[in-house]
C-alpha cells in the first residue's frame, strides 16, 4: 500500500480533516490508545498540550495508508503495517489514534502518533522517514503479491530503452507544402478587389492581415506563422499598398497572434464544455444513486451497532445472573464454582465480541463491494470524458509548433488564475505537453 506521512502541528485542523464525513462515505474512529481522552480531538489536543513543554512545533506524525484500488484488504493488513511503522520509526510507546475512511468504494487508514516523549519531554526523532516508509510499502506489496507501482520499483531499474516515443520526441509541426500555401494566398488576392474582400478571403482560409516589422504587409496563419505578401504573392509593395492601404492601419503581428490564440483557446474551451455537460448528464443518476447508497449504508451500520449493543447488554446481564450472591455466592467461592462460572462468562464474552466484530466486518465488506461496483460505473464515465478531451487535444494541437503550444499554455494559466473555478482540474485537462 502507498504510505504517505508528514510531521505536523495543527491538532484541531487535523482532527476536523480526519472526522470529515462530508467528503467520505464513512468515517470510523478505530482506536485511541495512550491518551487520557477517548475522542480524536481530545487526544490530539493532549499531544498539543504536551508539546508546549518542549520546543517542538511539529508534535504529530500523521500517516495515511492507501491500498491498491483493485485489492480487498483486511483490517489486519493495516494493523500489521502500522505496527511495522511503529517499530521502524521507534514509536512503539507513543500514543496513537487510528481512523478508517471509506470513499468511492475504497477503504484507507490514517494513523497519527504523538511525537512527544513525556518521560524526557522531547520529540521522537524521525530521520529519513520517507525512505523508511517507502521500504515498508515495497515490502507489503511484495508480501501481498500486489503489483509494484513505478515509484516503488528499485532505483536503477528504469531503462531509457523502455521510454515511449512521446517521451523521446517533441511534437513536430505540421509540414505544409509551400506550393499549396502560395496558391491559397494568390487565390485570395486574385478574387479580391479591395482590402475588405481580401481580408474576408484570407479569413476563410485561416489567415489574418497584419503589419509586419520589416516586410510591410503580411499574413498570419492560425498557428502564428508569418508570410510576407510581397514575397508569397510576387507582388510589389506599391501594388499592395494601393489595394490594402497604409500598413500602419493594420494590427501588429504580435496583436494578431494574441487575438488568434484567444479565439483558439475559447474554441477549445467551448468544445470541452460540451464534453463536460454531456458527462455531467450521464453522471447525475449515478451520483444520486451514490447519495442514496451512502445513506442506506450508514443506516445499516447504525442498525447493526444498535442491535449488537442491545444484545451485548442482555448477554452481559445473563452472564452476571449466573454469579450467585449472598450465602450461595459465598458457598460458590468456597467450592470454586464462582471462579469456574466467571471463567466461563469470560470465554462467552470473548466469543460474543469476536462474533460482533465478524458481523461488522462482513457488513463492511459487502457494502464496499456494492460501492465499488457503482464506482466502476462512475469511473467509466469520467474515463470516457477524459479520453474525449485527450482526443480533442491531440486532434487540435498536433498541428501546432512548440512555441505556440507554450503560448497557449500560458494563456490557459492566466485565464484560470482570474477565475474562481476548480482550476486544478482544468489545468490537467488543458496541459498541452504531449
Amino acid at each position: 500500500m502507498i504510505i504517505i506521512a508528514s510531521q505536523r502541528g495543527g491538532a484541531a485542523k487535523l482532527a476536523a480533516h480526519l472526522l470529515n464525513d462530508r467528503d467520505n462515505d464513512h468515517v470510523e474512529l478505530f482506536e485511541v490508545s495512550g491518551f487520557l481522552s477517548d475522542t480524536l480531538d481530545g487526544a490530539l489536543q493532549e499531544a498539543r498540550a504536551q508539546s508546549m513543554g518542549t520546543r517542538c512545533d511539529q508534535y504529530l506524525f500523521s500517516v495515511s495508508l492507501n491500498p491498491p484500488e483493485t485489492e480487498k484488504v483486511d483490517i489486519s493488513v493495516f494493523e500489521q503495517a502500522i505496527s511495522r511503522i511503529e517499530e521502524r520509526m521507534h514509536l512503539q510507546d507513543q500514543p496513537r489514534v487510528i481512523v478508517f475512511h471509506e470513499k468511492e468504494g475504497r477503504r484507507h487508514a490514517h494513523c497519527v502518533w504523538s511525537r512527544i516523549d513525556t518521560t524526557e519531554m522531547k520529540a521522537v526523532n524521525l530521520p529519513f522517514y520517507k525512505n523508511r516508509l517507502m521500504e515498508i510499502s515495497r515490502e507489503i506489496h511484495l508480501e501481498q503479491g500486489w503489483k509494484l507501482p513505478a515509484g516503488l520499483i528499485e532505483r536503477g531499474q528504469s531503462n531509457p530503452l523502455n521510454f515511449t516515443r512521446a517521451q523521446w520526441e517533441h511534437a513536430k509541426r505540421l509540414d505544409d507544402d509551400p506550393r499549396l500555401i502560395k496558391a491559397a494566398l494568390k487565390e485570395c488576392w486574385m478574387v479580391s478587389d479591395s482590402k475588405k474582400a481580401f481580408e474576408s478571403a484570407l479569413e476563410q482560409r485561416g489567415y489574418t492581415l497584419a503589419k509586419g516589422d520589416r516586410r510591410g504587409i503580411v499574413a498570419v496563419d492560425w498557428r502564428g506563422e508569418v508570410y510576407s505578401l510581397s514575397k508569397w504573392l510576387d507582388v510589389k509593395t506599391r501594388a499592395l499598398k494601393e489595394r490594402l492601404g497604409d500598413p500602419a492601419q493594420l494590427p501588429t503581428v504580435t496583436d494578431t497572434i494574441a487575438k488568434t490564440d484567444k479565439r483558439l483557446v475559447e474554441r477549445i474551451q467551448s468544445f470541452t464544455a460540451e464534453i463536460r455537460q454531456t458527462s455531467r448528464a450521464r453522471l447525475e443518476p449515478l451520483m444520486e444513486q451514490k447519495s442514496r447508497m451512502k445513506t442506506r449504508h450508514r443506516d445499516e451500520r447504525q442498525n447493526l451497532a444498535d442491535t449488537q449493543k442491545q444484545r451485548w447488554q442482555q448477554e452481559s446481564a445473563d452472564r452476571q445472573a449466573k454469579l450467585n450472591k449472598g450465602l450461595r455466592g459465598l458457598w460458590d467461592r468456597l467450592t470454586g464454582q464462582h471462579s469456574r462460572t466467571k471463567n466461563q462468562n469470560e470465554r462467552e464474552a470473548w466469543k460474543a465480541l469476536v462474533r460482533d466484530k465478524e458481523q461488522q466486518e462482513s457488513l463492511i465488506q459487502r457494502q464496499l463491494e456494492e460501492r465499488q461496483a457503482l464506482q466502476r460505473n462512475i469511473t467509466h464515465v469520467r474515463h470516457e470524458q477524459n479520453q474525449e478531451i485527450e482526443h480533442l487535444k491531440t486532434m487540435i494541437f498536433s498541428a501546432l509548433p512548440p512555441e505556440m503550444k507554450a503560448r497557449l499554455q500560458e494563456q490557459f494559466g492566466q485565464r484560470q488564475a482570474r477565475q474562481n473555478a476548480p482550476s486544478q482540474r482544468q489545468n490537467q485537462d488543458f496541459d498541452l505537453s504531449m
